[in-house]
């Protein structure tokens, strides 16, 4: 055998990659003395929720009117204080749809709704037509500074593109002043769209000429928008742009710098992330990432990676599962069963090592809490691969560790403990967890804990006559009297058994039950050596049962039997029955 004497090197790729460019190259960023890196996370941005417009838009077949009420009942549920309504300039759905909140009184005194327009005048005035009557709105203009739009698209020079920009906010001041009563609170929004690149100083001056032409003050607030509208660069340039503009832009007090991640390299929450610690105070996106190409940055994946640090995220998500099924309604779109947090299979383990840990993690918080006097608060989330706790966003702990043919005796375990409340011994869980390897190799896929439940009382709990089924193996219990003498130091049982289809009626004397019922299946031919013995209660009150689980050594072999009855005893005896009819078999 010949070791690695070292790592060989990479094959190169037929890929052309000469016809791309480097961002480096293209818009580079100067800031050495960069001070986010240092930030931490401690509060949340103010959501912008852009579900209704970006990612509506986005949808192979768009929202109707009734699916798009939901959704925007959904996200006032849930906290959302400033939503994205739609583009009523683009469309008479759109526009009504703006009309129909307003004039059923859906939105609550404290949401602000937003409308999206480009800088025309007959679209402006058509976009602030739609708020009459809100108490709270925002009218959000944008247009394209980067150069590729510049020179490909418009065919416009740096003094046409900002020309339009002012122009446009000078037209939603004037008509919204025109039209719209003194007492409602009207906010303005503009997007250098294609922010990530544009020239830094071009976006400056351009953001510059939009607060004077809004006159921005003490008392009048500009959101200003900067947004990677298309994902070209890490997170760590888009930080820098953001700290760029922050630091240089004039009146920062009367300014909310929002930022518009897009995900198209899969880094759209690291950006959004990074661009807050550079100063950003606000981020738009959508529920579970819905828009265009790979889709907006995704508010719940923020919110919760917020909650995970123990910071508000100031939404409400503990109905995971509820806000899924109604976004998939909505959207007619799946998420897939691996999306961070709100994913059907995130809180699941199935390889048998985790199910393990996990387990473990579990079982040693739960005793931690109890000594905390059940505050949970008390004791810090410490759990192996589960970096929150399901309970918290309304799953439960069955749900985490689902069994396949990768499962080990860890996830088993549990899954019998959390559905059945069998606390199986160590050695029982081997036995068992081979049992059911043999059954997944045979027959593929997952195994709920029902089915695992069947595996388990098929292989190891003889039938009853109670049960309505079919008894397998050679011994059914019928009935014991126990008589224990004072000091415990023996007892006498007569039990009644049904060997091979014939009752027989035993007595035997031991140093306990167990060893009393050992010794009086000696009478029948069956030799049983108690190796280990395990029992608990499985309820409790009148009606409450209990388990045995008994190792044994029956006509040379080892292995588990296991029993359930109101009695601890008899639940003793039909685990030893249960392993006798196991080795017999």
């Amino acid at each position: 055998m010949k070791t690695f004497s070292h790592i060989r090197a990479q094959q190169p790729s037929p890929m052309h990659m000469g016809k791309y460019r480097s961002f480096h190259e293209t818009n580079p960023v100067v800031l050495p003395d960069r001070t986010w890196p240092d930030a931490r996370l401690t509060k949340a941005p103010r959501w912008m929720s852009t579900d209704l417009r970006d990612g509506n838009q986005s949808l192979i077949e768009p929202m109707n009117p009734a699916r798009k009420r939901e959704m925007f009942d959904l996200l006032v549920g849930l906290g959302y204080k400033e939503i994205e309504v739609g583009f009523p300039s683009a469309s008479q759905t759109d526009f009504d749809f703006v009309r129909s909140l307003i004039e059923d009184e859906a939105i609550p005194e404290d949401v602000t709704i937003s409308v999206l327009t480009q800088s025309r005048e007959e679209l402006i005035h058509r976009t602030i037509d739609s708020l009459q009557g809100a108490h709270r709105s925002v009218v959000h203009l944008y247009n394209a500074t980067a150069p590729v739009f510049r020179d490909v698209v418009f065919r416009a020079d740096r003094a046409a593109t900002k020309q339009l920009a002012i122009a446009g906010t000078q037209e939603v001041l004037a008509y919204a002043e025109k039209v719209l009563p003194d007492d409602v609170e009207f906010g303005y929004e503009y997007s250098p769209e294609v922010f990530i690149d544009t020239e830094l100083d071009f976006a400056l001056e351009v953001c510059e000429s939009v607060m004077d032409a809004w006159e921005v003050g003490a008392d009048r607030e500009i959101i200003l928008n900067l947004p990677a509208t298309v994902e070209r660069i890490t997170p760590n340039i888009y930080a820098d742009q953001i700290e760029w503009m922050c630091r240089n832009l004039s009146r920062r007090e009367s300014i909310c710098i929002s930022v518009h991640p897009h995900n198209d390299r899969g880094t759209g929450v690291a950006s959004a992330e990074l661009a807050v610690m550079a100063g950003a105070d606000r981020v738009e996106g959508c529920l579970f990432g819905h828009g265009e190409r790979t889709g907006n940055v995704d508010l719940l994946t923020l919110a919760m990676n917020l909650y995970s640090q123990g910071v508000d995220p100031e939404v409400d998500l503990r109905d995971i599962d509820n806000v899924r099924r109604t976004v998939e309604r909505c959207t007619q779109m799946d998420v897939h069963p691996r999306h961070p947090y709100g994913g059907d299979l995130v809180y699941t383990a199935f390889s048998g090592s985790h199910q393990d840990a996990i387990k473990k993690g579990l079982d040693l918080r739960a005793a931690q809490v109890a000594e905390a006097g059940g505050d949970e608060n008390a004791v810090a989330w410490n759990i192996p691969y589960l970096p929150v706790d399901p309970h918290d966003v309304g799953r439960s702990y069955e749900a985490v560790v689902r069994v396949n043919s990768q499962s080990g005796k860890g996830g088993i375990a549990y899954l019998m403990s959390s559905t059945k409340h069998l606390d199986l011994p160590r050695r029982l869980q081997i036995e068992f967890s081979q049992i059911v390897q043999r059954h997944t190799d045979a027959h593929g896929g997952e195994i709920s804990g029902e089915s695992l439940w069947r595996i388990f009382v098929d292989e190891y709990l003889p039938a009853s006559a109670s049960d309505g089924l079919v008894p397998w193996g050679r011994f059914r219990l019928r009935g014991t009297t126990v008589t224990t003498a004072d000091d415990g130091a023996y007892a006498t049982l007569t039990v009644t058994v049904v060997d091979g289809g014939e009752e027989k009626v035993l007595a035997a004397t031991g140093n306990g039950p167990v060893d009393a019922f050992t010794r009086a299946l000696e009478q029948v031919g069956v030799h049983v050596k108690v190796l280990d013995f395990a029992e608990h209660a499985l309820s409790e009150g009148g009606d409450a049962s209990a388990a045995a689980y008994i190792e044994a050594e029956v006509d040379g072999q080892i292995l588990w039997g296991a029993g359930i009855d109101p009695s601890i005893t008899t639940a003793s005896f039909k685990a030893i029955v249960s392993a006798v009819n196991r080795a017999l078999r």
